[in-house]
């Protein structure tokens, strides 16, 4: 039986004591409930920061496509080529952020992101919308451009390459370019926040160790947690 957000939550909406011994099955059930519930546009919304030169560090906005509970990693796609991922090529160590204001709750991530499996990101891009696939060809993403026409420009020469439309209708298969796919973002740190009265929330924070053991999968510590003051 899956869990529902409410069984990880007290009658209060608070976290309970003792403290859940993993909190990704809580995040992952809170995912759910903001999905089914549906109170913002795009309840999967995930905010990824990363580091770039000089230490400065980039926020930007992506849609969650998996959250694997256990072992405890979510998934996003992007271009390869695109900043967060050079970025996160120079430094996996990355920064994630749920926030569903309408159920009052937030879940922050840390950890370390590496690329998931060529045929994990295959059976991703062949269930996308036609025009996204078109999409992930025609962007060079992070790239400056001289002018919205020379990007429509630069889409329908790409199509033509493709061989398909601009939009594209029922023709052959798009194939996932080679600098498209996914991020599997594995998690070390993880804080869970709930809206209290009078501003008095509940927050906790559960730390583990992770053990790079193959090209993208990690060795995983138990989980040590704690009450923080809100």
């Amino acid at each position: 039986m899956t869990a529902t957000a409410t069984t990880f939550l007290t009658a209060e909406g608070l976290l309970p004591t003792p403290l859940p011994d993993d909190p990704m099955p809580v995040a992952a059930a809170w995912l759910a409930e903001a999905t089914e519930r549906a109170l913002q546009p795009n309840p999967n919304a995930l905010v990824i920061t990363t580091v770039g030169r000089e230490t400065q560090p980039t926020a930007r906005v992506v849609l969650c496509k998996e959250f694997v509970a256990v072992p405890g990693y979510l998934v996003f796609y992007t271009n390869y080529q695109s900043r967060k991922a050079r970025e996160i090529a120079a430094n996996s160590r990355v920064g994630a952020l749920f926030h569903w204001d309408g159920l009052g709750r937030q879940v922050r991530i840390e950890g370390v992101a590496i690329r998931s499996p060529a045929e994990e990101s295959d059976a991703y891009f062949a269930g996308r919308p036609r025009g996204s696939q078109l999409g992930a060809w025609a962007s060079d993403q992070s790239e400056p451009v001289v002018s919205r026409e020379a990007l429509l420009e630069q889409l329908h020469g790409r199509a033509a390459e493709l061989g398909v439309s601009v939009p594209p209708g029922d023709q052959p298969d798009i194939a996932r370019p080679a600098h498209w796919g996914g991020f599997r973002l594995w998690a070390s740190r993880v804080e869970l926040w709930t809206e209290g009265d009078s501003r008095v929330h509940d927050r906790a924070l559960w730390e583990r160790r992770l053990t790079r053991d193959s090209e993208h999968s990690f060795q995983t510590g138990d989980w040590q947690s704690t009450r923080l003051q809100p």
